[in-house]
């Protein structure tokens, strides 16, 4: 399969996630659907692997993909829906893990030896110009979290950051048909500890749950993740993340397409500046930017980023 092929799969997967969060939080609370939807995904992609993978894994590489794992999944769903639960805007959630590609690209070269370029660097700039113009409305919203909740998106975005640079660096690395897996299996663990404290992990009897459920497992864990982990491997941290500015626009479709909701003229704008963006950050750049002695391996990265909707009852759910 091709970069362009690829990057055209990570961004329509991954902006899948805010429409199955919508589909999801419509019927229950968000740490309800993201418990089900990895138990479910759990279930689907242990049970596959078990039929068509099973063997032996490296005590060193469990332990590492469950810490990456965590931080990607746990760590950066539990942040942004917590967040937003409490009150933070859902664009304002946006725009704080929008800042994911700049932190990636000041720290690829240093921890990767991944060259970020004037050219890159001007892309992403524009690319989180265009999508503030998208999150605008959101931005607005008035919120009544308590300043500290502010903090949570920098935490989620942070964690996702880190479970990409500790992937990119692990000393005993396992495909993504091994390390996925073993991702969803701890964030299973952890949400379904969470929704069971909290009182709320039985589902809803409806079907419009279930629908849900189905929607984020199979287009949004396997479609979106699986992109993700093949773009990082092909592409690299940085283009990896400048792809993520794509997803509010996006979404923006997919929800003009679902619920009727179209975007602004503002909006609109906004599409085509970071669109504008990504393709200075990544065209050009070739083929993966792995550091040297790196090569042959396959590694992760998610960044979503926030639709241009405001949703109080979810948080950012990819």
């Amino acid at each position: 399969m091709g970069v362009t092929a690829v990057s055209a799969g990570l961004v329509t997967f991954w902006s899948s996630g805010f429409i199955g969060a919508e589909l999801g939080t419509r019927e229950a609370a968000a740490d309800t659907l993201l418990m089900w939807r990895f138990l479910a995904a759990a279930a689907l992609f242990a049970g596959g692997w078990l039929l068509l993978r099973r063997h032996r894994l490296p005590r060193r590489a469990l332990g590492e993909q469950a810490v990456i794992g965590a931080l990607s999944q746990g760590g950066y769903l539990g942040a942004i829906v917590w967040a937003v639960g409490l009150g933070v805007p859902a664009g304002s959630a946006a725009l704080i893990a929008a800042l994911q590609p700049l932190a990636a690209g000041a720290l690829a070269g240093p921890l990767l030896g991944e060259k970020v370029s004037r050219r890159q660097w001007a892309g992403l700039a524009v690319g989180l110009a265009g999508v503030a113009l998208v999150v605008r409305d959101d931005l607005g919203g008035a919120g009544a979290a308590p300043p500290w909740a502010y903090a949570l998106p920098f935490a989620g975005m942070a964690a996702l950051l880190g479970a990409s640079f500790l992937e990119r660096r692990a000393r005993s690395p396992l495909p993504p048909a091994d390390a996925v897996p073993v991702h969803v299996l701890v964030s299973a663990v952890l949400f379904s500890a969470v929704a069971l404290a909290g009182g709320r992990g039985a589902p809803p009897a409806g079907g419009g749950f279930w629908l849900a459920v189905a929607w984020v497992v199979v287009l949004s864990t396997a479609g979106g993740y699986g992109f993700y982990w093949l773009s990082l491997h092909r592409s690299g941290v940085t283009v990896t993340s400048a792809l993520m500015y794509l997803t509010p626009p996006v979404t923006a479709l997919w929800a003009y397409a679902m619920f009727g909701e179209a975007p602004g003229p503002v909006a609109v704008a906004g599409m085509a500046v970071a669109a504008a963006g990504v393709a200075a950050a990544t065209l050009g750049t070739g083929g993966a930017a792995r550091p040297a002695g790196d090569q042959g391996r396959n590694g992760p990265a998610e960044v979503p980023v926030r639709g241009t909707r405001a949703e109080p009852r979810t948080g950012a759910v990819r």
